[in-house]
């Protein structure tokens, strides 16, 4: 195996049945390699938008301080006390319990299928082809000119 970067059109990749072997086949490795990149960097924006604690309801904590609504309330008796730390009714309900735990299984499971995308392309470019190398480089720059301004909007 070479382990030098070399300008070809026939290399195999990943797998024994994806050789190539024709100037053609070579240009419909690279475009499959440049979108599984771009696929790629949008799997990272999903993943950075379905974390993103603002879009989830996070339950209210059973010990928050009363809020003062008054202005004539003395600075003593809007501070908080024993009485202000006693538990309120429970907030969380069995619902966004099941949420969470939802999420959190989405979001394992979009995290194995990012690091195993991730070794895929990182072992297409292990080929030391040329082509290969530009449609993993062109295809990251393209995901990341086209997802990471939608994070800002999400």
């Amino acid at each position: 195996m070479r382990m030098t970067f070399g300008v070809s059109s026939s290399v195999t990749l990943l797998f024994d049945f994806w050789d190539v072997h024709s100037p053609a086949g070579m240009v419909v490795t690279v475009l499959v390699v440049l979108l599984l990149t771009v696929f790629y960097e949008v799997l990272k924006v999903w993943r950075l938008w379905l974390g993103n604690p603002s879009k989830l309801t996070q339950p209210q904590s059973p010990y928050d301080a009363p809020s003062s609504h008054c202005d004539s309330i003395s600075v003593l008796d809007s501070s908080p006390s024993e009485s202000s730390l006693t538990p309120i009714a429970s907030v969380v309900t069995p619902q966004s319990t099941r949420n969470s735990w939802l999420l959190h299984i989405i979001q394992t499971v979009l995290h194995m299928l990012q690091v195993s995308l991730a070794y895929m392309l990182m072992l297409c470019v292990m080929s030391y082809n040329t082509w290969i190398f530009l449609g993993v480089i062109t295809g990251s720059v393209l995901g990341y000119f086209i997802s990471f301004p939608l994070l800002g909007r999400m």
